[in-house]
């Protein structure tokens, strides 16, 4: 129950950052100078870390309370099974019933990004499998760690730049 708390309120306030807005000025059609909302953070910046962080907090905070509570142990099989079982569930089960429930057509805006986190989500499954199973089998060593967290750096880096080259695309069109 308290993870689930935990979790409402680290997601409500993930909503409450990732939403909020500054007025900015632009020229219009006719060249006068008129105020917008812009959204501070980019959607798919916010998406691939914050609301992806916030979606996945129970799984983190489980994983987290497993382990201080096994310090100095082995430790369980609770917290990669939990993250890759969430993952997998959110990945397949969510998307198929998303599209399934919107009867209008669908089409993927964003063809780069889409690309890229794909690409990415199915070398995660690779690199999970050959961190636990093929290089130090039971065992994340600390450079195998660090190379995820690089890995993740490279996901936010590539995604930003297939959306700015997408507002780009759009902007020189207008």
């Amino acid at each position: 129950m308290g993870i689930a708390i935990l979790a409402d309120l680290f997601m409500e306030a993930i909503e409450k950052v990732t939403s909020k807005c500054e007025l900015i000025e632009v020229n219009d059609l006719d060249g006068n100078i008129i105020q917008v909302e812009k959204m501070f953070w980019n959607p798919t910046i916010a998406n691939l870390t914050l609301m992806a962080l916030g979606s996945s907090a129970p799984e983190i905070i489980l994983s987290i309370a497993d382990t201080m509570g096994t310090l100095g142990d082995i430790p369980s099989e609770l917290g990669p099974q939990a993250i890759v079982g969430s993952a997998a569930f959110n990945l397949l089960v969510i998307s198929a019933v998303s599209i399934v429930a919107v009867e209008e057509p669908k089409s993927i805006k964003m063809v780069g990004v889409f690309i890229t986190t794909a690409v990415f989500s199915t070398w995660a499954y690779i690199w999970f499998f050959m961190t636990l199973v093929v290089i130090s089998p039971g065992v994340v060593e600390l450079w195998e760690a660090a190379l995820t967290l690089g890995f993740m750096l490279i996901l936010v880096i590539l995604a930003y730049s297939c959306d700015q080259c997408h507002n780009k695309g759009e902007d020189d069109a207008a």
